[in-house]
């Protein structure tokens, strides 16, 4: 049934019923790693006197776009005046025709004798390529999915280096100058279905995480940040996943959650020792959680053979807390699968699968507020929704991105396009909106 809400009708968002039943923390305008400085797919609210514009198009509000040449869905990262993507850009390029995944659709896959893995720096006052370094050169060593990239993973960024993860391909540390400090090799990952690789590295303080899901051995990591050194290494009882892992204080204690197929689990950063887990949620866990560290509370979820979101609460909870009180509350309806969730104040905001349907519930009691929206200006949505605090945005693979209001009853402010795809998720930095395209990085400003 679709109950249309009259404040919504005209924007074309309808209500429906019954058919879906940090991490990093940074003082500044800055877009430091995947989801954010808060590791939630928003800004803090009052962090900008002004947000990025709401209306835009190639030619509206696009202060300048940068070429960016090969094939990526890895997102930007910002810090100060100076943007950071990676890309991976095929020697000898040739195109052959390829199955979509779709019936009936064809693609054009390049095939390459090798690749070069390669790190922009970008200036972000007028998209200046300041330099761009060929980190490795390299036969790929799977195929990958029709929709995936050998640069998926996104980079992270800290106030002395960039490090660049291009899994199989290596872990590489550079300066803002473009020399590589330390560089880490970690084997060759067996993706399901050779379907590909795409987990982000994580940071805080001193300590820089690596998830290693596979279809051999798996393993999470601890590095020293300024020389690679390898802190601890603890082996997972899990298959190929895509989620970056997110740290987050539990109790005075930081703690790197992981989601996986068969647990999502609380690693102790200092030791690397499991703190809690939890079952329940599905196999292929592509969606990176969200965390409230004011209310301890962390959500997680995903959808493939059965969509499952779970809110647990973090204070006290230790070993197997599958069943128990420490699950707050769980859905089963229009749960997430690529793109991962977004927490605005009390909002935890997902797609369902990787469709044009939004949700947003209540943090706290998983309460459906409004529920279920239907973005029918949008199609298949692979980009993580962002958030600056006022507003969310929405992007789809045809690059048109839809601006709602945060908050219980959302209001349409704008549908917005730009001329080429786009599967990595936004970044949002002050006043400026970065989207990665296809073929362009777009700066968005008033």
């Amino acid at each position: 049934m679709v109950v249309r809400v009259s404040n919504l009708q005209s924007m074309g968002i309808c209500l429906l019923v019954g058919v879906f039943g940090s991490s990093f923390l940074s003082a500044t305008d800055d877009w430091p790693q995947w989801r954010g400085p808060l590791g939630t797919g928003s800004v803090a609210i009052g962090q900008s006197e002004a947000g990025p514009p709401v209306e835009w198009s190639e030619g509206k509000n696009v202060a300048w776009k940068a070429a960016i040449p090969g094939h990526a869905n890895s997102s930007p990262v910002v810090f100060g005046d100076r943007i950071f993507v990676t890309t991976a850009i095929p020697i000898g390029e040739k195109l052959v025709p390829r199955m979509s995944g779709r019936p009936g659709e064809h693609d054009n896959l390049p095939v390459s004798s090798k690749f070069q893995f390669v790190v922009f720096c970008v200036a972000r006052d007028d998209g200046r390529i300041l330099w761009e370094k060929v980190v490795h050169e390299a036969l790929p060593l799977e195929g990958g999915h029709i929709s995936a990239s050998l640069a998926s993973a996104s980079p992270l960024v800290d106030d002395q280096y960039v490090y660049a993860m291009f899994g199989s391909h290596g872990l590489y540390c550079l300066d803002f100058e473009g020399q590589v400090i330390w560089e880490k090799h970690f084997g060759q990952m067996h993706s399901k279905h050779g379907h590909g690789e795409g987990a982000s590295p994580v940071l805080r303080g001193e300590t820089l995480i690596v998830n290693w899901d596979h279809e051999e051995q798996s393993f999470i990591v601890a590095l020293n940040r300024h020389d690679g050194h390898e802190l601890w290494r603890c082996d997972r009882d899990e298959v190929t996943s895509w989620s970056t892992p997110l740290i987050v204080d539990v109790d005075g204690q930081l703690q790197v959650i992981v989601c996986g197929t068969n647990r999502v689990r609380g690693y102790d950063l200092t030791t690397g020792n499991v703190v809690w887990e939890c079952g329940g949620l599905s196999a292929n866990i592509v969606a990176t959680p969200v965390y409230d560290s004011s209310k301890e509370i962390l959500v997680v979820g995903s959808s493939y053979e059965i969509r499952k979101m779970l809110a647990l609460k973090l204070a006290g909870a230790q070993g197997d807390i599958t069943g128990s009180d420490r699950v707050l509350w769980s859905r089963t309806r229009g749960t997430p699968y690529v793109p991962s969730l977004l927490l605005v104040n009390d909002g935890v905001y997902f797609l369902a699968h990787y469709q044009n349907i939004l949700t947003r519930v209540q943090l706290q009691d998983g309460a459906e507020a409004p529920g279920p929206m239907r973005l029918g200006e949008l199609g298949d949505i692979y980009a993580s929704p962002v958030s600056d605090g006022r507003h969310v945005f929405v992007t789809d693979l045809h690059g048109t991105t839809m601006v709602i209001t945060a908050g219980a009853e959302p209001k349409l402010v704008g549908t917005n396009k730009i001329d080429e795809g786009v599967r990595a998720s936004l970044a949002i930095a002050g006043g400026d909106l970065f989207v990665r395209g296809e073929h362009h990085l777009y700066c968005i400003r008033q």
